[in-house]
């Protein structure tokens, strides 16, 4: 439905929010079903450690959205790290959903000054530098 004829968007939205909460306490619920064991079996398969993986599992699919954003402002091409270095790029994931200054970064994301202060608190700082050699993209460049 499109948005200019959906007669109530709060409650739409307040109605997706909630859906999506549920969904994630049902993966939560679903993963403490879990033995140790096979849940450290899954870690190692995804390559984290099974506190990690607790851990990104409870925070939720959206601990995240802020690695695009930065890739962005540094004009570092993600699809390019996805494909050539995808291990990489799962650990910047994993190193950004595991963040503690989601809220520090969210605000300089909100007043587009992430470029000029990630470096403060960011702990893929090290990462993000060496990448922006090889994976940086050029002025004016469209990416897809």
């Amino acid at each position: 439905m499109p948005a200019h004829s959906r007669p109530y968007p709060l409650v739409d939205r307040l109605l997706e929010t909630f859906a999506d909460w549920l969904k994630h306490r049902r993966e939560v619920v679903e993963m403490c079903q879990f033995d140790s064991a096979e849940f450290g079996r899954i870690a190692h398969d995804l390559g984290v450690t099974a506190s990690d993986l607790d851990e990104l599992v409870r925070q939720g699919p959206h601990k995240v959205e802020e690695l695009p954003q930065l890739l962005k402002v540094l004009g570092i091409d993600e699809d390019a790290i996805a494909r050539a270095q995808p291990l990489v790029m799962r650990d910047l994931e994993r190193v950004c959903a595991l963040c503690r200054h989601k809220a520090e970064c969210d605000h300089d994301i909100a007043d587009g000054s992430l470029a000029e202060h990630y470096q403060a608190y960011c702990a893929n700082k090290v990462t993000l530098d060496a990448l922006d050699k090889d994976f940086h993209v050029a002025p004016g460049t469209v990416r897809h």
